[in-house]
């Protein structure tokens, strides 16, 4: 692997991660009725440390493949949508628009999985643990959408 590459990967990756310091949960999260199946606070970002180290290996891998470009292309776009989620929902407090924004990362992370897949099978399973994490956190919005009807219609 090129680790030049691994660490422009990783840097896109903490860039969308950064949205986390800037757009924290706080009291309004803190107050909104969530799932008996929430996640303590503290598996947030351990899990994110592992999936970004995971997502930076993946393109690095793919990056210098032959005919690696919808990899890159779909690679680009989760990273973009990523990024995005936190300060939508967190930022904004936009509880619907921000499952929106989740459910089009499910399909972005899901086509990238495919697309890394095809260009390097390594590439594609480091993606999976991100779908699933992506899958499980689209559920939580869900439920926090459906729990605070008041809160999603206001925002």
């Amino acid at each position: 692997m090129d680790w030049l590459l691994f660490l422009v990967f990783l840097g896109a990756c903490l860039g969308a991660g950064m949205t986390g310091a800037l757009f924290q949960p706080g009291d309004w999260y803190r107050a909104l009725n969530k799932p008996s199946w929430t996640p303590p606070d503290w598996v947030f970002p351990v899990t994110w440390f592992v999936l970004y180290g995971c997502m930076a290996a993946a393109g690095a891998r793919a990056a210098v493949m032959p005919d690696s470009q919808y990899a890159m292309a779909f690679w680009a776009l989760q990273i973009a949508l990523n990024g995005l989620w936190t300060p939508v929902f967190f930022g904004l407090k936009k509880i619907r628009l921000g499952f929106a924004v989740i459910m089009a990362l499910c399909l972005a992370v899901f086509g990238a999985m495919i697309a890394l897949w095809q260009v390097d099978w390594i590439a594609g399973l480091l993606f999976a643990p991100y779908l699933l994490w992506v899958t499980i956190a689209a559920c939580l919005n869900a439920a926090v959408w459906r729990l605070n009807p008041q809160v999603a219609r206001s925002a």
